[in-house]
């Protein structure tokens, strides 16, 4: 065997041992998944009463959500429920992502990325609880109010839980604008100054992806587009702070290894 071929094979083991690796990270994601989504199926319909729980307590007396489709009161808290099992496995899955590119990460970005990622999860979490409590009642009043009198609001099972996971996800990522801020600044990517002098093109850009991610009303569009902006303003926060503590230890890194000296 030539020398080229041992350089070779030696080049595929890593690649091999990082593919396993990978792999089991996966199962164990998928796993923790099924396992919570097992325990959480029985109650199923108690957790589709819960998120629809912001609009029943606002329709109008006798008006009740309904079901358009054969499968859909079954359909319905199946898939609510799964996607609930990934919402609270959030957490693991991110850990067993962690785990796996952490070794190739030096010490001080292992310092860094992990209070980012469990920043991360934090505020998607607080995104998805800000639409619920906050946004699906000033929202759902609007919608059950302004109707014509005539009009029975019955909402089909199916696509208010088409229309609630929508928000989940927008107020979710929304909410993650503060890391993407501070990642963008500490990379080196963009800069403080710059990001404050784009602040009138931010808010246009704001609005504009309310408008996209939330339904054509002013309401749940400002509702969206006013804590983005101030998460921005946040992240932007984050980035002198961490410009200033660089700055600082620049600043006395020569003053100690002349005192060394």
């Amino acid at each position: 065997m030539s020398d080229s071929d041992n350089k070779q094979e030696l080049g595929q083991a890593p690649l091999i041992e990082h593919l396993v690796e990978l792999r089991s990270r996966l199962l164990r994601a998928v796993v923790a998944v099924l396992v919570i989504f097992l325990g959480l199926y029985p109650f199923a319909n108690e957790i589709y009463t819960f998120v629809a729980q912001p609009l029943m307590a606002l329709l109008p007396e006798g008006s009740q959500m309904i079901a358009t489709e054969v499968a859909s009161p079954f359909l319905a808290p199946f898939k609510l429920t799964l996607v609930a099992a990934v919402f609270v496995a959030i957490p693991y899955v991110l850990h067993q992502a962690w785990a796996f590119v952490a070794p190739g990460l030096y010490d001080n970005e292992k310092s860094l990325a992990l209070p980012l990622l469990a920043s991360s999860v934090g505020l998607f979490y607080t995104g998805a609880a800000f639409a619920y409590y906050v946004v699906f009642p000033l929202l759902f009043q609007f919608f059950t109010q302004t109707g014509p009198e005539d009009v029975a609001v019955m909402t089909d099972i199916n696509q208010y839980l088409n229309f609630v996971l929508k928000m989940f996800f927008a107020f979710g990522v929304a909410f993650e604008i503060p890391i993407a801020t501070f990642l963008l600044i500490l990379s080196g990517a963009t800069t403080v100054e710059s990001l404050t002098k784009k602040r009138p093109y931010i808010i246009l850009g704001c609005f504009v992806i309310g408008m996209l991610l939330t339904p054509p009303d002013v309401i749940s569009q400002s509702l969206l587009a006013i804590p983005m902006y101030l998460l921005y303003e946040v992240g932007i926060l984050f980035g002198r702070l961490v410009r200033r503590k660089r700055q600082g230890s620049e600043s006395t890194t020569p003053a100690e290894e002349r005192d060394d000296a």
